[in-house]
């Protein structure tokens, strides 16, 4: 009856029971809660973590879709603003243009109104020179008188 497995047994027995004495279950179960409590208020903490980065995620998130369409924006209008310049530079030289073509026509009106008086200037007086040598020549004698009073006349018969 007394062999080594009653022994082992009854110190098996004896320990267990001393164990249970100095209440080491208790002990266990409150540091297995204690850390269960832990390991919750872990989780708890990294779920907080986690939601409060998904709120940042989601914020980034709008501040890019604001940038983007932000920045699409200033885009747009920098599109609209090259398309305005444009045109008014394209208008601008269009009126320079006209502008100098009237000039230039101007300049080529008045260029041939001067060049058609030179030539007429010239051509009356080369007429009234002629005219002068040919009346030199001629205007002796009794033709010269009846030429002069005929002048004479026909002036007198102007300013009446």
């Amino acid at each position: 009856m007394l062999n080594e497995e009653t022994f082992v047994a009854f110190g098996f027995i004896l320990f267990v029971g001393l164990l249970a004495y100095l209440g080491v279950h208790k002990k266990l179960n409150a540091a297995l809660d204690h850390r269960a409590d832990r390991i919750k208020a872990e989780l708890a903490e990294a779920e907080r973590l986690r939601a409060e980065a998904e709120a940042v995620l989601a914020s980034f998130g709008k501040r890019l879709a604001d940038a983007e369409a932000e920045a699409a924006a200033v885009v747009a209008q920098a599109h609209a603003e090259a398309d305005r310049l444009a045109k008014e530079a394209a208008d601008r030289l269009q009126e320079f243009i006209q502008r100098r073509t009237k000039q230039a026509q101007d300049k080529i009106a008045t260029a041939e109104s001067q060049a058609t008086a030179e030539v007429r200037a010239a051509a009356a007086d080369a007429a009234t020179r002629a005219a002068g040598l040919v009346l030199k020549d001629q205007a002796k004698g009794p033709f010269g008188e009846q030429l002069i009073q005929k002048g004479i006349a026909d002036l007198k018969g102007l300013f009446h």
